[in-house]
């Protein structure tokens, strides 16, 4: 059973359903944003604000809570109201994209923009993206230090700590798609391991295979499984930007093996991107978005584990109040 401070446990209830379900919704996207509209569309700030205000105010609603970026989403949708206060907020901590090269990426924080900042502006918890490769030692170690010196921040704040691994391709896994696909399910579970072995709250995580190449529904749930076991903390699944349908899959069979919900971006809203005008997409996003994220909440409802139970507690007894908590807190 793990101890929660006051501040984080009252950060993931903000993060989650009354049910202790994550069913969150990701619009941090930056460079992989412009990347989507395609080769010679460049958006400037106020489109790109333009953007995230459109994305906020159509799907928050539906959403235990959203994550945005500091550049373009997290106060410009405060102050122009497109956040509900009943949604949480997840703040990004990263700059768009990586330095060092495609095979030994490494994460950069944002100039100007710390925790300290994502707990004044009255955000829900931080989150840090890192590209990681458990098999690059001398780079996954640096990576785990700059995870766990933001770790330790955030519990200076009694901020949660969300964080977001990614593993990627080298070598020949370039070239051959169904190479990366027999390892990545490995890799995922090594890369669990150790990012929950540092001070995070939330591990969102890949799904750990890929259903192009592996479809029995059994043998992906036990990998799941595998993973649950292998994370320390309640995880939830991303969406890497594959298509919607192919995301529900993965959604009910993590959420079956232990994961504690989502947190969808671009399976939910990708296509609005590619709508001109700004009323066409308004209304794909209210309309199809919208039911996306819904079909995605009942999954989650259906088949996840509250995250607090994966900590080993229950809904009325998260943390203990002796008399006088608030002297030492």
């Amino acid at each position: 059973m793990k101890t929660l401070s006051i501040g984080k446990l009252r950060g993931l209830q903000q993060l989650a359903s009354p049910d202790g379900i994550f069913t969150m919704c990701a619009m941090d996207h930056r460079g992989s944003l412009q990347h989507l509209m395609g080769e010679g569309t460049e958006l400037n700030y106020g489109e790109m604000v333009e953007r995230k205000l459109e994305l906020c105010s159509q799907l928050a609603p539906h959403a235990s809570a959203v994550l945005l970026d500091p550049v373009f989403g997290a106060a410009q949708c405060i102050g122009h109201g497109a956040l509900p206060g009943s949604t949480g907020l997840m703040v990004s901590m990263e700059a768009s994209g990586y330095g060092g090269g495609s095979e030994q990426r490494l994460t950069e924080l944002l100039d100007g923009w710390d925790v300290a900042k994502i707990k004044r502006m009255g955000a829900s918890a931080a989150k840090l993206l890192v590209y990681y490769r458990p098999d690059l030692i001398e780079l996954a170690n640096k990576l785990m230090d700059m995870v766990e010196a933001i770790g330790l921040e955030c519990k200076k704040y009694d901020l949660p700590f969300v964080v977001e691994p990614l593993n990627y391709p080298m070598g020949e896994e370039v070239r051959n798609p169904a190479h990366f696909a027999a390892v990545k399910g490995q890799l995922v579970l090594k890369t669990a391991r150790h990012i929950t072995g540092l001070p995070i709250d939330v591990l969102k995580s890949e799904f750990p295979a890929d259903l192009h190449y592996q479809k029995d529904k059994a043998e992906l749930i036990d990998l799941c499984r595998q993973l649950d076991a292998a994370s320390a903390v309640p995880w939830v699944v991303l969406s890497a930007g594959v298509d919607f349908e192919l995301f529900c899959q993965q959604v009910e069979i993590a959420c079956q093996g232990g994961a504690s919900g989502f947190l969808a971006g671009r399976a939910i809203w990708q296509e609005a991107m590619h709508i001109d005008k700004a009323k066409e997409r308004i209304k794909f996003l209210a309309t199809v978005g919208a039911d996306r994220l819904k079909r995605l909440n009942e999954l989650a409802a259906k088949y996840a584990t509250p995250w607090y139970k994966k900590l080993g507690l229950t809904s009325g007894e998260l943390a203990p109040t002796a008399e006088g908590w608030y002297r030492e807190y």
